[in-house]
């Protein structure tokens, strides 16, 4: 039996058997920095060569915010492409949900900066923290607020600056990571299902596989936490690993299973892009085919909570995903955290 146990209760969306008005996603959006750090860059900063990082992880280049580029600043970048693709302007924005790891600051919230960048001053805005797992989080928090007739349209965006936690000289974290955003507009289509369901779960028992101590109320910002290093992440790469492939089989099974379909239906499955070991393990014991699952890591490392949201932009803009095709979102992170979402695009 898997450690991962899916929630007990029933989606009320299972069986396409839906209450309230449905929630699609009517535009996607998504921006990475300009400045690529490659391989053989890093093979110069730390004690680590192309071969190894590439051979383990799957990662060949990754995006490097500039010094004055921040998370709010890749986030509002995502979201005004989603918005435009949508057809949708900011005085129509009503709900900002920003999912990240790497906040502009403590506070205010990066969803209120993100606001303030376009110019969406009517809408309520907050951000969520699931790590990696947090856009899929914010996909089914912000259909919550669509279904119920709350908001009619929602914006939810995952973004992340992992650059400014990274130690440069910890080849088993710093290679592993870069920054990006990707945002989704959220609004009921008419005769269309959309979003047909989420699984989401956690584990705060296995918090200390993955992890940054500084800057929290625990550990306040103090030169000797600064010197300690507890300001950046810190992994336990193997136990993270297992946990990822089983906690994502789990979510994505379990998905499907609601829905009542096989993986033979899914047009594009897009798994949390972390390790091509991953991604790979995830893909064969779901049963998809190598053509199903999209890639992109090796261009982008982990991006955490923008990591999805990049590439179901990319899959849609290079018409791997069309109108009608069923999707499959899966994602693991630090938390522990997991889900999956099942859309009908």
């Amino acid at each position: 039996m898997s450690p991962f146990p899916s929630p007990r209760f029933k989606n009320p969306r299972a069986k396409y058997n839906f209450q309230g008005r449905t929630c699609s996603i009517s535009g996607v959006g998504s921006y990475v920095p300009a400045r690529v750090l490659t391989n053989a860059e890093l093979e110069r900063m730390v004690d680590t060569t192309d071969e190894w990082i590439t051979s383990r992880t799957g990662i060949k280049e990754r995006r490097i915010a500039a010094r004055n580029e921040f998370t709010s600043d890749l986030a509002a970048q995502a979201a005004q492409r989603a918005m435009r693709r949508a057809g949708v302007t900011a005085d129509r924005v009503e709900l900002i949900i920003v999912a990240t790891a790497t906040p502009d600051m403590p506070f205010p919230s990066t969803a209120c900066l993100v606001q303030r960048k376009i110019g969406a001053y009517g809408a309520a805005a907050f951000d969520l923290e699931a790590a990696c797992a947090g856009f899929i989080y914010g996909l089914e928090i912000g259909q919550q607020f669509i279904m119920s007739r709350t908001y009619d349209t929602v914006l939810v965006i995952g973004a992340e600056k992992l650059s400014s936690i990274l130690n440069w000289k910890d080849r088993n974290t710093c290679v592993l990571f870069g920054d990006g955003a990707g945002a989704a507009v959220l609004q009921n289509r008419p005769n269309a299902h959309g979003l047909l369901t989420a699984v989401m779960g956690a584990d705060g028992r296995k918090a200390d596989l993955l992890f940054m101590a500084g800057g929290g109320s625990r550990c306040p910002a103090t030169a000797e936490s600064v010197a300690a290093g507890l300001h950046y992440v810190r992994m336990e790469g193997k136990e993270t690993f297992k946990c990822a492939v089983q906690a994502m089989q789990t979510a994505a099974e379990e998905a499907l299973r609601r829905c009542e379909i096989d993986i033979s239906r899914i047009k594009c499955v897009i798994p949390h892009q972390a390790n091509r070991r991953v991604i790979d393990a995830v893909g064969e014991r779901l049963g998809a085919r190598p053509e199903q699952v999209f890639v992109n890591l090796h261009q982008y490392g982990n991006t955490s909570a923008a990591s999805v949201a990049i590439a179901l932009d990319e899959a849609v803009v290079s018409g791997r995903i069309q109108r009608g095709d069923l999707i499959l979102l899966v994602v693991f992170g630090a938390g522990l955290t997991w889900g999956a979402a099942v859309i009908e695009w």
